[in-house]
């Protein structure tokens, strides 16, 4: 009886220590899915933030030139630099694609032209910058690519 007493308790602590291990592993699976759901809701509300970044960059490249035009300069850096701040904080970064290779993962062509000073599959333009959080693209970058 006291044998078959402790192949019992052996065979109850095995038991356990196997359920106990898969709570772990089940634990581990659920706050992995939490963070990937996070990352995509949060990726999907910089989504819509994104054009206003575009927006603000290309005001920076056309802004006025005249004196009275400081004020309005300064107004737009201010704005630019609060959402940059917010983008950084997310752990939001842009996608690095002027001038290296194309790669279908993070960019997106919108043309392919000939072009002596790049070599072929080299990225010659960004149109739209790209965005990722994580290893996550957010949007791709918009290029144009050397053929």
């Amino acid at each position: 009886d006291l044998e078959k007493s402790i192949n019992q308790a052996k065979e109850n602590l095995d038991g356990w220590q196997r359920e106990r291990a898969d709570f772990q592993n089940f634990r581990k699976r659920v706050e992995r899915d939490q963070d990937v759901n996070m990352q995509m809701i949060t990726a999907n509300v910089i989504k819509r933030f994104l054009p206003v970044v575009d927006d603000l960059d290309r005001a920076m490249k056309n802004c006025p030139t005249c004196d009275d035009a400081a004020a309005w300069t300064s107004g737009i850096q201010l704005i630019q630099r609060k959402l940059q701040m917010i983008l950084d904080s997310e752990k939001v970064v842009e996608i690095v694609a002027e001038g290296q290779a194309f790669d279908p993962q993070f960019h997106e062509a919108i043309s392919h032209e000939e072009n002596a000073d790049f070599e072929s599959g080299q990225i010659i333009e960004v149109i739209q910058k790209g965005y990722m959080i994580g290893d996550r693209v957010i949007r791709p970058a918009l290029v144009r690519v050397a053929r």
